[in-house]
């Protein structure tokens, strides 16, 4: 999918540069000699809840596009303010979808939506035929029907009208987005042994256990799942209720009371796998908010529900090959060469102050150094700027010829010395950080005040975190902007730029205001063609 101009050869002298275009990586020659000794993460094993039954249907979770190009980490990060993927010359065009994306002219023949799509089916499918076939525990069945009621919290969240099959090779009419919202509600609340989430919720001994693996759904996985249906309630049914927000702050709030979870913050330390002996601004180690994300996060405190992702056995993320320049093999030593694609827009990036400890960690930005500390160059480089390879937060257009080096790039799951092509940082699907913010605006759209003062609190205890002033009173605005600062790049943002009113009538970097139905995706021209019974979604 990429159309990468391979003609950068670097060395510690170039009297010439050749350009090509072909399917070759381009050959990037520096001072690096000899490996140096790295710890590597333990994941996997019992870490990663072992080979068991079940191990199948949860590695969809990293091969359903959480964590990796062209599927839901794209389809949810593209369209919204955070990122996109400017077209380089013929590097990265890719037949306009990627544009599409960013400027919300995409139709049901885009690649990404169909992936997408075909991503979640192929989990639920899954997960449908290890409910069916591997005489699974009751136990087991609970956590199968919670997972694949997350798949279809993901379907009525980007699709709204799906097929609700739950047998391996059967169909199901089209459903409503109301009849599919009431299925994952009802699917969760029975995995969790409970009717209904109230002030006095009691939990069946049949349902989820409240302890177990972080890549296991555990009772306080399932019920950060409700809190996000809950939470966008009001975008899935049409009609905005404060009984519904007063649910999924109760059942964030169970989750919070249970302690079994801690913000990861000062004295929550793993050691840095970046670390370059040679440049002293390489810290040994991460703390708080960094170590949440890093390659060695498994089993983090803050951390419910994770995907296990591991270079070795557990593959499907690929951050560092997405967005890092070419040249940038020569700061990790990477097995293989980035395809220079993703990068933050500049809007976002500016959303932070400078004290912020998140825009260090997620943001890659300014001249680039090799492993020995050296200047990193890109002898091909067309920024009028220099050689030097030096992000900039400024991104010069989207299309056709986007400078090589714009963009500040996606740092936050950091990456490790000699990497290979997968990374192993685990991907969070529920973490206490998220719980807490979503919590706070339940609270607040409940009880009508966006500076309600428990909320607000929770607000506080994140900002606290990230080492920067407390609020001492929010607007929904303030309150969006900060979600996005905690939350970039965990595929939430297209989702809180909908419940917020701020996705097809907002206007950022080269995209316009675009048509209400654009906040749902189209059914694939695809799925469509070839399954009877399956309607367009209006507009399309």
């Amino acid at each position: 999918m990429k159309n990468i101009f391979k003609n950068l050869f670097l060395a510690t002298s170039v009297s010439t540069l050749i350009f090509s275009c072909t399917d070759l990586e381009e050959e990037l020659i520096g001072d690096i000699t000899k490996a140096v000794t790295v710890s590597a993460p333990n994941i996997g094993g019992a870490a990663g809840g072992g080979n068991d039954a079940l191990a199948g249907a949860y590695a969809q979770l990293q091969w359903s596009g959480t964590a990796n190009h062209f599927s839901y980490f794209s389809i949810q990060g593209l369209p919204s303010d955070e990122m996109a993927i400017a077209a380089k010359g013929g590097d990265w065009y890719d037949g306009g979808v990627l544009v599409q994306m960013h400027r919300h002219t995409f139709d049901p023949t885009n690649g990404i939506i169909g992936n997408t799509w075909g991503g979640q089916y192929g989990a639920i499918g899954a997960i449908n035929d290890a409910i069916a076939n591997l005489g699974l525990s009751a136990g087991d069945i609970m956590q199968m029907r919670a997972l694949r009621a997350y798949f279809y919290w993901r379907m009525l969240d980007l699709y709204g009208r799906v097929k609700i099959v739950t047998t391996p090779g059967g169909d199901a009419p089209q459903s409503t987005r109301a009849e599919l919202y009431a299925f994952v509600e009802s699917e969760l609340l029975a995995a969790l042994g409970t009717t209904e989430i109230t002030a006095n919720t009691t939990f069946s001994d049949t349902g989820l256990p409240a302890s177990g693996s972080v890549y296991r759904v555990n009772r306080y996985a399932a019920l950060g799942f409700l809190t996000k249906l809950y939470l966008n309630h009001a975008v899935y049914l049409g009609t905005e209720s404060t009984a519904t927000y007063t649910k999924a702050a109760l059942a964030s709030q169970i989750i919070m009371d249970s302690n079994a979870y801690q913000l990861c913050a000062s004295g929550c330390t793993v050691a840095n796998l970046a670390k370059r002996p040679a440049v002293a601004t390489d810290p040994d180690n991460l703390e708080g908010y960094a170590a949440v994300f890093a390659p060695n996060n498994e089993n983090n405190v803050e951390h419910i529900f994770s995907v296990n992702y591991d270079e070795a056995t557990a593959g499907g993320m690929n951050f560092a090959k997405m967005t890092l320049h070419y040249s940038s093999q020569l700061t990790w030593n990477f097995q293989d060469q980035p395809w220079n694609g993703y990068a933050a827009l500049e809007e976002f990036y500016n959303l932070y102050d400078d004290g912020d400890v998140r825009k260090a960690n997620n943001f890659i930005v300014g001249p680039q150094k090799d492993y020995g500390g050296s200047a990193l160059n890109d002898f091909a480089a067309d920024d009028p700027g220099g050689i030097v390879l030096d992000y900039t937060p400024a991104i010069n257009e989207l299309e056709p010829n986007a400078l090589r080096q714009s963009g500040a790039r996606l740092g936050k799951f950091s990456f490790q010395q000699f990497g290979r092509p997968d990374q192993s940082n685990d991907f969070p699907i529920v973490r206490l950080g998220d719980i807490m913010l979503m919590s706070a605006e339940a609270q607040m759209r409940a009880a009508g005040s966006w500076s309600h003062a428990p909320a607000l609190a929770l607000v506080n205890a994140v900002r606290a975190r990230a080492g920067v002033s407390a609020f001492s009173s929010m607007t929904a605005d303030s309150f969006l902007d900060e979600r996005g600062r905690e939350m970039f790049q965990e595929t939430s943002r297209r989702t809180d730029l909908i419940r917020f009113g701020k996705y097809s009538s907002g206007t950022w970097w080269e995209k316009a205001a675009s048509p209400a139905h654009k906040a749902l995706f189209p059914i694939p021209f695809d799925a469509i063609q070839s399954s009877t019974g399956l309607s367009q979604n209006a507009g399309y």
